[in-house]
């Protein structure tokens, strides 16, 4: 029985970050694969790594509200170490990945309007208090923005109504 590997295609092969469908979990990825993945990252929060440990621990302590923060959440084809999906923010650890695949993972979440922040594993293990207070800032600078742009969108509406009425 051979085991089979994933292969990394280049950037002429592959095409641009994949379109995002409207249906079912969302991106354009046979129900084979995105299962594949979603095993992997079974086993990868089974599994943690040092400093996804100290970084979970960290932010299990902060005080997030109603918001919270997953781990290995799968996104489209990508497994991010945490994530907030009402934010749509995920948090990544380097730990020695290939950067060109990262690169394109990144570009493919920000596609879809997803901020990644990356954080290396070393200076995780080192301060895992700074990184989780960073993380916790961007969480609420992208509530605020949001909040804006919501407030925005009624006022705009509003005004709208009042003009045709």
């Amino acid at each position: 029985m051979t085991k089979k590997t994933l292969s990394i295609r280049s950037p002429e092969e592959r095409g641009d970050a994949p379109e995002l469908q409207k249906r079912g979990r969302g991106w354009a990825i046979s129900s084979k694969r995105l299962d594949a993945v979603h095993e992997q990252a079974r086993i990868a929060r089974l599994h943690p790594t040092e400093a996804q440990k100290a970084l979970g621990a960290r932010l299990n302590e902060a005080q997030l509200g109603k918001y919270k923060l997953t781990r290995q959440q799968v996104i489209g084809s990508a497994i991010v170490d945490f994530a907030c999906n009402p934010l749509k923010i995920a948090v990544s650890i380097d730990e020695g990945g290939d950067p060109a695949l990262t690169q394109r993972r990144d570009q493919s979440l920000a596609t879809v309007g997803v901020q990644v922040l990356r954080f290396p594993a070393a200076e995780v293990l080192a301060d895992p208090d700074a990184v989780a207070a960073r993380i916790i800032a961007a969480m609420k600078a992208r509530y605020d923005e949001r909040g804006r742009a919501r407030r925005q969108h009624y006022q705009t509406r509003g005004a709208t109504r009042h003009h045709q009425g």
